[in-house]
């Protein structure tokens, strides 16, 4: 048995009961760290609370090197974890279809994932959001404008953009560093955006959530990663008011749908 479970949003503790559970009966547990990671906790707290030794998987082992995952899951009953919802803003469908062309059984346990928190967090209606994009770090000359021409796309259509910031190993990007990429990209393309929501350590304690223009994200202390951005297409009233209320907002900051 291939169980995967996501393990929440910020700590240790955002494991549902029954995700714990399961770990805690496992034969072999495995960790996928590289796509997002759990700021407020580390692997020896969660070997802790777990009461099980974790296995740590790099992209390679996942991706090009699945077979001792599916030995293991095979022999016994392993469990595959990974921050936020294990099939939500991080698939891993390829090796559960993997695991079943082996006739592996497999489940999913689910936990609070990023690309439902922002709405909860930020007060915007999920039922208006497009097309979500990743922003990698520039490359030396390499800077895809895709993240822009998805952000005009979903704003020609009234649709919020949630734009999920790139981590490269212990590098996190910033909020400061994302709106500098997209604002340079939107000048190449001739993109016009307004207005930005930026949201940090959301599931943690003290959560920053701000929005504002590119200049007033750019001068905001968010503070520790991880961080994620929202771009927002015409405002609501009732998303104006809890942006306002919430976020900082200030009144001349927006539009009305």
């Amino acid at each position: 048995m291939l169980t995967f479970i996501g393990l929440g949003l910020y700590d240790e503790n955002d494991i549902s009961l029954k995700g714990l559970s399961v770990i805690r009966s496992a034969d072999v547990v495995f960790l996928e760290y590289y796509t997002s990671k759990l700021m407020g906790t580390n692997i020896s707290s969660m070997e802790k609370l777990y009461h099980k030794p974790i296995r740590l998987l790099s992209r390679e082992d996942v991706e090009q090197h699945p077979d001792p995952i599916l030995d293991a899951a095979e022999a016994g009953a392993a469990v595959f974890l990974t921050a936020g919802d294990t099939m939500v803003s991080t698939t891993h469908s390829d090796l559960r279809i993997r695991a079943a062309e082996r006739n592996i059984p497999t489940r999913i346990i689910h936990a609070a994932s990023i690309a439902s928190a922002v709405f909860g967090l930020s007060g915007l209606q999920n039922y208006r959001s497009g097309k979500s994009c990743s922003l990698p770090f520039p490359s030396g000359r390499w800077m895809p404008t895709t993240p822009v021409e998805v952000i005009a796309g979903n704003l020609k259509q009234n649709l919020h953009t949630i734009v999920y910031l790139d981590i490269q190993n212990d590098r996190y990007m910033h909020i400061h560093e994302a709106i500098t990429i997209i604002e340079e990209i939107s000048g190449r393309l001739n993109v016009y955006i307004p207005l930005f929501v930026g949201i940090a350590r959301a599931g943690s304690d003290d959560p920053v959530i701000f929005a504002g223009s590119g200049e007033d994200l750019r001068s905001h202390d968010f503070g520790s990663p991880l961080h994620i951005l929202v771009v927002p297409a015409e405002l609501h009233l009732m998303e104006r008011e809890y942006l306002e209320r919430f976020a900082g907002l200030k009144p001349s900051d927006h539009h009305l749908a």
